[in-house]
């Protein structure tokens, strides 16, 4: 454990207090940074969770791995690499997918844009280079990033988790600007 590098827990994780009742889900803000976000108690029996491989496991059973080291056996066969499942917390089984392909709801957790929320517009794949995704967000700015630092969080506008304050817009500095002259 020593000599591993520090990494941030996985994307939406749930952390439920039982106590107080409250559950909290952590995702990044419009502004790339990790925020602990009020969620209600039905949305805190799921989670979403990124397809990283699909393959077939022992004895030829189908497994596909996911982005917070879970492995499910027998999954959907229409479910792909970079697809998104919403998984039950407590039977730890698939209830949902969304492809990754034009017209998903994304969310960029890596690079400059992390925090940000948009709709795939296109996918240019480079022969020997990394894929490009060109995403538009809810103010109509258009950005690019590679495919490794997106994900699939619902389909057209209609996010399956709930988002945290800004909706994962992010606004300029003379926006914000105006915004803090307002309040």
């Amino acid at each position: 454990m020593a000599d591993r590098k520090p990494h941030p827990p996985p994307s939406a994780d749930v952390v439920s207090i039982d106590k107080t009742d409250e559950h909290f889900r952590l995702i990044y803000d419009a502004k790339g940074r990790f925020v602990v976000h009020r969620i209600s108690s039905t949305e805190a029996q799921y989670k979403l969770c990124k397809v990283k491989t699909k393959r077939l496991g022992d004895k030829g059973v189908p497994c596909v791995n996911l982005h917070d080291g879970r492995t499910i056996r027998y999954p959907d066969p229409v479910i792909n690499e970079s697809d998104t499942v919403m998984v039950d917390i407590a039977t730890n089984k698939i209830t949902d997918h969304i492809k990754y392909d034009a017209g998903a709801l994304v969310m960029i957790t890596g690079g400059r844009n992390r925090g940000r929320v948009g709709v795939i517009q296109r996918r240019e794949k480079h022969k020997g280079s990394v894929e490009v995704v060109h995403v538009k967000d809810a103010g109509g700015h258009e950005f690019a990033t590679r495919s490794s630092n997106t994900f699939v969080i619902g389909e057209g506008n209609k996010p399956m988790i709930s988002l945290p304050k800004g909706k994962g817009l992010r606004l300029t500095i003379v926006e914000e600007l105006e915004r803090r002259k307002e309040a």
